[in-house]
């Protein structure tokens, strides 16, 4: 399923640790970020699928670069609720889109493009 014609905003392509689970104080299950926009993101996941299936509320758990010169390695961590839109199945895995319920307040691929984001950017 390709959806870039429909997106209004371009993905940031990016390996990094997700943990998702029911709630907030429930994140057991690991995953791998694929991409992320300010409203959602795609990820792979090795979790029964019955755990992860459209229309599922979950919470999760992940860390973006904060794009700062003086510290390229410097990352945030961002906690963000939201619903599971599809879920497929990959080579062992699943690959899951996720959507948050409150947007980024970054456009994560512009802010990897430009200027990095001041020290005191809330995501």
């Amino acid at each position: 399923m390709d959806n870039t014609k429909n997106r209004s905003e371009q993905r940031f392509t990016y390996r990094w640790p997700v943990w998702f689970g029911e709630d907030a104080t429930q994140m057991v299950h690991s995953g791998l970020m694929v991409n992320v926009s300010s409203g959602g993101m795609a990820f792979t996941s090795e979790a029964d699928h019955n755990l992860l299936q459209a229309g599922q509320q979950l919470a999760v758990r992940f860390s973006l670069p904060r794009f700062d010169e003086q510290d390229p390695s410097a990352t945030v961590g961002v906690t963000r609720t939201g619903q599971v839109r599809w879920v497929t199945a990959v080579g062992g895995g699943y690959k899951i889109g996720f959507q948050f319920d409150t947007a980024l307040s970054i456009k994560p691929a512009e802010q990897a493009a430009v200027t990095p984001v001041s020290q005191d950017e809330t995501l």
